[in-house]
C-alpha cells in the first residue's frame, strides 16, 4: 500500500516514540549502494544517542524526511548525507532525529548496522568520498548484474 509521506511518517514517529521497531521499504537512490530503493527494507528504532556513522531518519528544516547517515557531529546540529551523493549534505537537531536503522533486509537476508563488517565497509566508503564518483556507477552495474544473474 502506498501512503503520502505525511500520513506515512505521522504515524512512523509515534510509533518510534512509543519505543516500536518499524520497519520499512527504501525509496530512492541515495543511500546507494548500502541500501537500495525498492528491494531494500530497514527496521527503525528510537534510540537515546546516535553517534557518526550511524543511519538515521530524519526531518530536515524544508519538513521533509531522509534516511541518511551522520557523517559529523556539532555540538546538537548533525550534518547528514547519503552513502550515493558526493557532497550534498544536510543538518539537522538532535530532536529531528526521529530513529536509527538497526538492520538492513535484502533478499530475505537481515544485516546488522553495528557489526564489524558493516562498520568495516562503511569506513572504506567513507574514504573512499573523494573517488566515489567513479566508484557508484561500478556499483550500480554490479548489482544489476548480479540481479539478472540471480533472477531478481
Amino acid at each position: 500500500m502506498r501512503l503520502p509521506n505525511h500520513l506515512l511518517f505521522a504515524d512512523v514517529v509515534a510509533l518510534l516514540s512509543e519505543g516500536y521497531t518499524v520497519t520499512l521499504r527504501a525509496k530512492g537512490s541515495s543511500m546507494f549502494p548500502f541500501i537500495v530503493g525498492g528491494r531494500d527494507s530497514v527496521a527503525l528504532r528510537k534510540r537515546k544517542h546516535v553517534c557518526k556513522g550511524d543511519i538515521v531518519l530524519a526531518r530536515i528544516p524544508e519538513k521533509t524526511y531522509v534516511l541518511h547517515r551522520v557523517c559529523r557531529v556539532e555540538g546538537d546540529v548533525f550534518v547528514l548525507m547519503g552513502d550515493g551523493n558526493v557532497c550534498v549534505t544536510e543538518t539537522c537537531r538532535k530532536e529531528d532525529i526521529l530513529g536509527t536503522v538497526l538492520t538492513i533486509t535484502r533478499n530475505g537476508r537481515s544485516m546488522d548496522c553495528s557489526s564489524p563488517a558493516e562498520a568495516l565497509k562503511v569506513r572504506f566508503w567513507r574514504l573512499a568520498l573523494p573517488v566515489r564518483r567513479y566508484l557508484l556507477p561500478a556499483c550500480r552495474w554490479w548489482i544489476k548484474v548480479m540481479g539478472k544473474k540471480k533472477g531478481l
